[in-house]
């Protein structure tokens, strides 16, 4: 991903806005001493951080613990010590508020495999209150998935489910969207989109963008970096 550069207004995403909006004032994502391990070693072990709006980059090679700490931000595996919480809401006490405040899509999941896009995507309006179903309709074009929206994910290649989860995470209006190596398998194209849309991100004040992956996405702005360290 080293040197990524992108298109300013291009044809692609000209006119595309990302709301910068939020249920709450400002969005703060406070964790304070998580710990969590696998059987094979502990990659987290009272870990504290502080997300707030922006964009903050998840940095760490191979192991280092990027992806199982976006499912903890996400409330989708809990910690075995410590605590998250966001503009006042505990993933532990209110998790389905929790989940409705976070974007999530685990691009290593298979749970959805038999579902289209378009399924999948009339899905989420439900979960997020401030889901833009015309950002999503504009994304689903920009990113070339206009062609696969009926077709089942197992029938689709990577870089087009990629694109699936991407396109509902700028959509979503979540007050917390987390992306895990948001360029991997992406055309060209698709990369300078993304691109675009995170710098957009990046400027918000209200928002929060969590970006996991083993380098810094080109010259975009950051709020924060968060360091996993390993070897990528």
């Amino acid at each position: 991903m080293h040197g990524l550069r992108f298109r300013k207004e291009s044809q692609l995403t000209r006119g595309l806005i990302i709301r910068n909006f939020s249920p709450f004032e400002a969005t703060h994502l406070q964790l304070q001493g998580l710990c969590f391990s696998y059987l094979n070693g502990n990659l987290f072990n009272d870990f504290s951080a502080h997300i707030g709006p922006g964009l903050t980059l998840v940095r760490g090679g191979d192991g280092s613990g990027k992806t199982t700490l976006l499912r903890l931000l996400a409330g989708a595996i809990a910690p075995q010590a410590g605590h998250l919480m966001l503009n006042g809401v505990s993933p532990q006490a209110s998790p389905q508020a929790y989940q409705g405040l976070v974007f999530w899509a685990d691009p290593q999941s298979t749970a959805l495999e038999g579902v289209s896009p378009t399924d999948y995507f009339r899905s989420l309006p439900g979960r997020y209150p401030a889901f833009d179903e015309a950002l999503l309709l504009a994304l689903t074009q920009a990113l070339s998935l206009t062609p696969h929206l009926d077709k089942p994910m197992y029938m689709l290649s990577t870089g087009s489910r990629r694109k699936v989860w991407l396109a509902a995470a700028f959509a979503s209006g979540a007050a917390v969207t987390l992306l895990d190596e948001p360029f991997a398998a992406l055309d060209r194209a698709s990369v300078n989109v993304v691109m675009e849309l995170l710098e957009e991100a990046a400027a918000h004040t209200t928002r929060a963008w969590v970006l996991a992956s083993y380098e810094a996405p080109g010259d975009l702005p950051l709020a924060r970096v968060i360091e996993l360290g390993g070897v990528g």
